[in-house]
C-alpha cells in the first residue's frame, strides 16, 4: 500500500526544452517507484535499496493540476508535458488508483501536448485519451508547423533481452511485453519510439545487441530512437553506482574489473567510449532508417 502525500506543485516548467524529450513542463504521478531498476539516477538514501518501499501518491496532485493547467493555458502558455521526469507514469498500482489518466483527463481538457515515457505496457489503457490529446491539443507557437504530432509515446528500454533486464530492472515489465505494447500503439497511428538508455556496458552496448535492438525496435514501427551510455552515482548502499557494480559482481564477475576501471573515479563514461557508442549508434541509425529525434 503506497503512502499518501501532499504536494506544493505538481505541473513543473523545464528552465529549456530537451531536444530529444521536447519537455516544456514535466509532471510526476508519484514519488518512488515500484520498477526498482538498479541504474536509476534518482536512487539513494531517499529511496533505499528497494524504492518500491517508499512509494507514494500524491493525493492532492489532481486538484493542483486543474489550477495549474487553466493558469497557464489563460496565458496561452501551451508547451508539451512529460509524463513522467523522476518516476513511471504507469507503475503497476496505477492499474487502481488511475491517477495518470486522471492526469491525462485534464490535459485533454486544457489541450497541452503530452508525451508519456514509460516501460509499461498499461499504456495501453489509456490509448482513447492519447488519441484524442493528439486530434485537441495546442502546440506551442515555436513547434508549430515543425513538430506533426501532439501525443508521443516513448518506450525506455536499456536492453531487448529479458534475462538482463530482470537483474537491473527487477520490478519492469519484460522488454518482449514493451516491444509488443509498441507495436500496437504504433497500430493506433500514435506516434511513437524509444529511449534507449542507459545502455549497459560490455553487455547491452555490444556491436550484436545494438544490431539486434535497432533491428528489433525497426520491426515494431518505432519512429525515431535516443541512444545513449550510462551515468552512475555515489558510493552509498542505495546508490545506482554501488547497486550496478554489485549486480555485475554476481551476474557478470568477468566485467567487473572493467566496470571498476571505467566508473572508479566518474560517474560517466570516457570520452574515448562515449566517441566510439556514438559513432556506432550513428551507423545503425543509418542502417535501419531510424532518426536520433522526433524531428
Amino acid at each position: 500500500m503506497p503512502n499518501v502525500i501532499q504536494v506544493k506543485s505538481i505541473l513543473n516548467k523545464t528552465k529549456r526544452r530537451d531536444p530529444w524529450f521536447l519537455d516544456d513542463y514535466t509532471i510526476n504521478a508519484y514519488s518512488g517507484c515500484s520498477f526498482n531498476c538498479l541504474y536509476c539516477y534518482i536512487r539513494g538514501s531517499k529511496y533505499g535499496i528497494h524504492m518500491e518501499e517508499k512509494l507514494a501518491i500524491k493525493e492532492n496532485a489532481l486538484e493542483l493540476l486543474d489550477k495549474q493547467l487553466f493558469n497557464r493555458a489563460k496565458k496561452g502558455q501551451y508547451g508539451i508535458i512529460v509524463m513522467s521526469s523522476a518516476t513511471d507514469p504507469y507503475l503497476h498500482f496505477e492499474s487502481e488508483y488511475r491517477l495518470t489518466r486522471q492526469m491525462l483527463e485534464l490535459i485533454l481538457k486544457y489541450r497541452f501536448p503530452v508525451h508519456i515515457i514509460t516501460k509499461s505496457d498499461l499504456v495501453v489503457r489509456d490509448i482513447d485519451l492519447l488519441q484524442q490529446i493528439n486530434e485537441n491539443a495546442i502546440l506551442p507557437v515555436d513547434l508549430t508547423g515543425k513538430l506533426l504530432h501532439k501525443t508521443l509515446v516513448t518506450f525506455s528500454f536499456s536492453t531487448v533481452d529479458d534475462a538482463i533486464a530482470s537483474i537491473f530492472e527487477p520490478g519492469a515489465t519484460p522488454p518482449s511485453i514493451r516491444v509488443e505494447t509498441m507495436r500496437n500503439i504504433a497500430a493506433t497511428g500514435l506516434y511513437t519510439g524509444v529511449s534507449m538508455m542507459p545502455l549497459l556496458p560490455y553487455i547491452s552496448d555490444t556491436a550484436a545487441h545494438l544490431d539486434l535492438m535497432f533491428k528489433t525496435f525497426k520491426e515494431a514501427a518505432a519512429r525515431y530512437v535516443f541512444p545513449a551510455t550510462i551515468t552512475l552515482f555515489g558510493n552509498g548502499t542505495a546508490d545506482s553506482k554501488t547497486l550496478v557494480l554489485r549486480a555485475i559482481e554476481k551476474h557478470y564477475p568477468h566485467l567487473l574489473d572493467r566496470y571498476h576501471q571505467l566508473f572508479a573515479d566518474a560517474t560517466q563514461l570516457p570520452a574515448y567510449y562515449n566517441n566510439a557508442f556514438n559513432a556506432k549508434a550513428s551507423e545503425l541509425c543509418n542502417k535501419y532508417d531510424i532518426p536520433n529525434r522526433i524531428f
